[in-house]
């Protein structure tokens, strides 16, 4: 998941991208509004963590700028404002959960939990794919009573394809979710295709059938009916 952390506390800043990137997140960050505007301009999150009170740039405009841009994106506000009014505009103006500080880091972690399974229409922190098992707290694939040796980025990949499963994702939206990168549409996404291939050989290990579709000159799909 391709985070972007907008705090001008730098401490706090630098707190929370270490300790979210210790859990798997791709993080970058931003301590002024302006620099936030151009990363949100120039890159595709999944998760703005924005903090209210910057020193050039209104919160709540940053926040209306984002979520007019932006539609898939996921927002929670980490402020100091812990005035109900600035709350309800908040939630109002399109943000997804406020947490006001000081905050614990574990309850941020679950908080970006609960918002990406209300985002995907998840009901607990495990997807379940026929006798598949993926769960996201954990970060552990199981296959009936089997756990899948996955490197970290297998397991991001497959857990963002099975959070999109019958939908198609582009090697662009694959590199900016799990690298945190951009790749140009003429570039040799080639690292990509490597660990599609891991991943297919070492799911084919329990399961019968291509269940991670290549689309050709587009990317990969989760086809969940290709398991049965």
């Amino acid at each position: 998941m391709h985070v972007l952390i907008v705090e001008d506390e730098i401490p706090l800043l630098k707190e929370v991208r270490s300790y979210l990137e210790k859990e798997g997140f791709i993080c970058d960050e931003a301590s002024t509004g302006k620099i936030a505007s151009d990363k949100l301009f120039s890159n595709n999150y999944d998760l703005l963590l924005l903090d209210l009170g910057l020193p050039d740039y209104d919160g709540i405009d940053l926040l209306k700028e984002t979520v007019a841009n932006s539609k898939n994106i996921a927002v929670i506000i980490l402020s100091a404002r812990s005035a109900i009014e600035d709350r309800i505009k908040g939630l109002n103006f399109g943000a997804d959960d406020y947490l006001p500080k000081p905050f614990s880091l574990l309850e941020l972690k679950s908080r970006i939990m609960a918002v990406i399974r209300r985002k995907h229409g998840i009901k607990a922190n495990i997807l379940q794919v026929n006798r598949l098992q993926v769960d996201l707290d954990k970060r552990v694939v199981t296959y009936e009573e089997n756990t899948l040796n996955l490197t970290r980025k297998e397991y991001d990949i497959l857990s963002f394809l099975i959070l999109n499963k019958n939908r198609v994702v582009t090697r662009l939206q694959i590199s900016e979710h799990i690298w945190g990168d951009i790749i140009e549409e003429n570039y040799n996404s080639n690292y990509i295709d490597v660990h599609i291939k891991n991943l297919r050989k070492k799911l084919s290990e329990y399961i019968d059938g291509d269940f991670l579709e290549t689309v050709r000159g587009i990317g990969f799909q989760f086809v969940e009916a290709s398991q049965e």
